[in-house]
């Protein structure tokens, strides 16, 4: 079943629940899954590392927003923004440790050879490309970073 098909499923859900917390964050999605899929050009099938890319962009800016409300003390809109990350997170791969993120940064450097941070870009442009959808790029690039340096 495609993300749209599974998305469409648990608006249904939401909606008989009253879930309004549910049903806004997935409305998100879909909302975000056509305007994807206009740019792309027509009703085309989108890949699973494209769907992965794009809730992935939805987590992020929510996880962003409510950064940003928490340092202004606005815990009352930084609540909703956690809400939406819970539920959009639930279509996600099951996110990897540090310390398994660790062990393929230090398998691909060994593996590259690299000797610093001018290697930094070759080093993420390949653990990036492993872990995707698995892991923040934000954590690989500090975990990148610190073996490195």
């Amino acid at each position: 079943m495609s993300l749209e098909q599974d998305i469409m499923s648990a608006m249904k859900d939401a909606m008989r629940a009253k879930d309004q917390v549910a049903l806004r964050a997935l409305r998100a999605v879909k909302s975000a899954l056509i305007i994807q899929k206009t740019e792309v050009g027509g009703s085309s099938e989108m890949s699973k590392e494209d769907e992965m890319k794009l809730l992935q962009k939805l987590v992020k800016q929510r996880k962003d927003s409510a950064d940003i409300f928490s340092k202004q003390n606005r815990e009352d809109l930084a609540q909703p923004e956690l809400e939406e990350i819970e539920v959009i997170g639930k279509f996600l791969p099951e996110a990897m440790s540090e310390e398994e993120i660790e062990i393929i940064v230090k398998e691909t450097i060994t593996s590259l050879g690299a000797e610093g941070m001018k290697d930094m870009g070759k080093v993420m442009g390949v653990v990036s490309g492993k872990l995707a959808g698995k892991a923040d790029g934000k954590t690989i690039s500090v975990l990148v970073r610190n073996n490195l340096s």
